[in-house]
């Protein structure tokens, strides 16, 4: 069986290259013979004898393609998936299932696992390679797509609700790449969530917490189901303050909390923040409501957003 050794993260496929699968089965006789058709097929081909050693190799090299058996020890498919998609450089892969069973619940678990198909063992050799090349020539092309975006100058990417990115271009992954772990105070998908939840309208910014330099601006909700985003330079903090205080005649220290609020921050977050008690964040909210003549924070921090948004 053929191995690579070493191969560059980001780099993109060129004519002279030979595509690169990861094959990811707990069986020593399925592995010799997808490796055998995909070395015909001139494939370099990595082996993982299971999930947590897929997930191990994906951490320096970056595949072309992954065929995942779904069911393995330990860590089954459906999980090694879900856990390989966590990896920004791994969402343009694409994931295709292999397994013997054929219930309508186990091909539902694979798709929304992240696989992109499904095959039945025992693999048919000719319809195991045309399924890939259809499947490789789709991440080419959307590849190329962001790539152009990037080029442009449009750092563009897309979230759900629950704030986790479905996809984004190589230049936002890698400048959001810091703020994406969950062990930091308040993980991006966190941030996206709590501010998603009040209905930012197009033009609208978040700031990404932690980050001196980057924000978010909202540009629109594609098909009900993805909110399209734009990553750009981050305004001054005091800039906002400044124009909330004025907008809203309301005290500095108002103006602060009032701006945290828009950021989704709650009150013991704001008090930490702005190094106070929160008791005194509460009495600050009740001026705040009264001044804005709101009568909770969700109804202030949307008038916010759209105050910063319509002044810039």
């Amino acid at each position: 069986m053929k191995a690579s050794n070493s191969r560059e993260t980001n780099n993109r496929q060129t004519a002279n290259e030979q595509d690169v699968v990861l094959v990811v089965d707990d069986s020593v006789d399925s592995i010799r013979m997808i490796s055998d058709v995909l070395e015909d097929a001139n494939m370099t081909v990595l082996i993982a004898l299971e999930g947590s050693q897929a997930i191990t190799i994906t951490k320096n090299i970056t595949p072309d393609i992954i065929l995942m058996d779904a069911i393995m020890p330990n860590m089954d498919g459906f999980e090694t998936c879900r856990a390989l998609k966590e990896n920004p450089r791994l969402i343009d892969v694409p994931i295709v299932f292999m397994t013997g069973l054929t219930d309508t619940e186990h091909v539902v678990m694979g798709l929304k696992s992240g696989g992109v198909d499904y095959i039945t063992k025992p693999i048919n050799a000719a319809e195991l390679i045309a399924r890939m090349q259809v499947h490789l020539t789709n991440a080419r092309m959307t590849q190329s797509a962001r790539q152009a975006l990037d080029a442009a100058g449009q750092n563009l990417f897309a979230c759900n609700l629950a704030g986790d990115i479905l996809w984004a271009t190589p230049r936002v992954h890698q400048l959001l790449a810091p703020y994406l772990d969950t062990n930091v105070e308040q993980p991006l998908a966190q941030q996206l969530h709590n501010w998603l939840e009040h209905n930012p309208q197009s033009g609208h910014k978040l700031k990404v917490s932690s980050s001196e330099s980057l924000a978010v601006e909202f540009l629109t909700f594609v098909d009900n189901k993805e909110y399209l985003l734009r990553l750009t330079d981050a305004p001054s903090a005091e800039n906002h303050t400044d124009l909330l205080r004025q907008q809203f005649s309301v005290t500095q220290r108002e103006a602060d909390v009032l701006l945290w609020i828009a950021n989704g921050k709650t009150n013991r977050e704001i008090a930490q923040i702005l190094e106070m008690s929160p008791r005194t964040v509460n009495k600050h909210l009740e001026q705040i409501f009264k001044k804005l003549g709101v009568e909770n924070r969700t109804s202030a921090a949307a008038m916010a957003i759209r105050a910063l948004a319509e002044r810039g």
